[in-house]
């Protein structure tokens, strides 16, 4: 009886116990995928948008901020920013000022109460907590830090090849800024940052051959004046 009894109770048992494994493994397989990518989005964030952005993802997008970025870039070049940023007020003044009068007036032919024409964006809450601004500068100063530690180490001549390349990269440019001044070399560099990606996604495969090239040379010969620099060889061999 009792072997009859434990037999029958088995298979309720190994069910019961298969049917609960496959549930846990659902739970845990379900969990984290659904973790993951939510990691992954929140990492992600800010650079996705911007991977986007250069590289024409959404054309109208792309176009509009490449185009205000562009004129507010040339506004600069051609006019003093106190001037730039007074017109750029007004200009938005003139705008909203003209759109809530005509509201009011409309609203008052048409004996209507709509109320506010912008009240949906002034209860907008806007306030940043402190919690997220100690985010932002702990998030800033591991930069901040970094790059202290950064410009101690080339000053300081920790490494002395680093040391060189930065005195060769200052020295070419000064002849930079003695052509160009800084508005036009955010001009250049927007242009770059919204022409180069896209030229190199289309022509990936030439343009990382002849890199790999000059990348080749360049260690060459990296590698020739370290062998002739003194310490250099030294600090090698140990």
């Amino acid at each position: 009886m009792a072997e009859s009894s434990a037999a029958t109770q088995s298979p309720s048992i190994s069910s019961s116990s298969s049917g609960a494994e496959p549930s846990a493994l659902g739970g845990g397989g379900g969990g984290s995928p659904g973790a993951c990518p939510a990691l992954g989005a929140k990492s992600c964030g800010s650079s996705c948008a911007v991977r986007d952005l250069i590289f024409w993802r959404d054309v109208k997008k792309t176009g509009f901020v490449f185009g205000t970025t562009l004129i507010m870039l040339l506004s600069l070049a051609a006019f003093s920013v106190i001037s730039v940023v007074s017109y750029l007020i007004l200009a938005l003044l003139s705008v909203t000022i003209s759109f809530r009068v005509y509201k009011s007036v409309i609203q008052a032919v048409q004996k209507s109460e709509e109320g506010h024409p912008f009240k949906a964006y002034l209860d907008v809450d806007i306030t940043l907590s402190s919690e997220a601004f100690h985010n932002y500068m702990n998030a800033a100063m591991v930069h901040v830090n970094r790059a202290l530690k950064l410009i101690i180490r080339l000053f300081l001549v920790e490494d002395l090849v680093d040391s060189l390349k930065l005195a060769v990269s200052m020295w070419l440019m000064t002849y930079v800024g003695a052509v160009f001044n800084g508005i036009t070399l955010l001009i250049l560099a927007e242009l770059l940052v919204f022409s180069v990606p896209i030229v190199y996604e289309k022509y990936k495969t030439q343009i990382d051959h002849y890199v790999g090239i000059a990348r080749d040379q360049t260690k060459s010969i990296v590698e020739k004046i370290q062998a002739k620099l003194p310490g250099i060889a030294k600090k090698k061999a140990e």
